[in-house]
């Protein structure tokens, strides 16, 4: 028996970037095509099978641990970065501001589609979210350099909006234009969190 369940919910893609060398910026170079491998995409920085772990799972390992790449790609929606920008007082936010690799239009509630939903193409190229993007300051620092005193109104404002963490599935491409059916798991509260 399945137990994901396809929605009538489509997310059309409507930019899609790259992060060339997360050491020397944040901001993605946007492209009009990717290929997606089992290691992420293709020359992105934050591609491979693992990872070194960071500041989001110091709960669970030390710091500069090898742990499991979930978090090869970043995707955000374009109805929640608008509303991103209005909080701010900015007129938009340019998705090489905040090292976006995917922006859909389409899906409400973005960020908070359930961990463990599938985003797949009519290619069959297929995406796994990991979890929730939280909200950092490295956007803001950018977003600060385009609009001098605003940066810093971003981690708030971006709260719940900042889209989702994802990992391979299924290789293949996707391009600008491209329409992600989203497929949910369950939906039950565990009553012990």
């Amino acid at each position: 028996m399945p137990i994901l369940s396809p929605t009538d919910h489509y997310g059309e893609i409507t930019w899609l970037g790259r992060v060339a060398d997360r050491e020397v910026t944040l901001r993605a170079d946007p492209v009009e095509a990717m290929d997606l491998r089992y290691e992420g995409i293709a020359g992105e920085y934050h591609g491979g099978l693992v990872r070194m772990s960071c500041s989001r799972v110091t709960s669970q390992y030390p710091r500069h641990t090898e742990i499991r790449n979930v978090r090869q790609i970043t995707i955000l929606s374009e109805e929640e970065l608008d509303a991103t920008a209005a909080a701010m007082g900015v007129p938009a936010i340019d998705p090489t501001w905040v090292g976006a690799n995917i922006i859909l239009r389409g899906i409400p509630d973005f960020t908070l589609i359930p961990p463990s939903s599938r985003l797949i193409a009519g290619n069959g190229t297929s995406m796994t979210v990991d979890m929730e993007n939280a909200p950092c300051q490295f956007p803001a620092k950018e977003i600060e350099q385009e609009h001098p005193g605003l940066g810093k109104g971003y981690k708030a404002a971006a709260t719940g909006r900042r889209g989702v963490t994802a990992w391979v599935e299924r290789q293949g491409s996707l391009k600008i234009g491209d329409r992600l059916r989203l497929h949910i798991p369950p939906q039950r509260l565990w009553a012990h969190g």
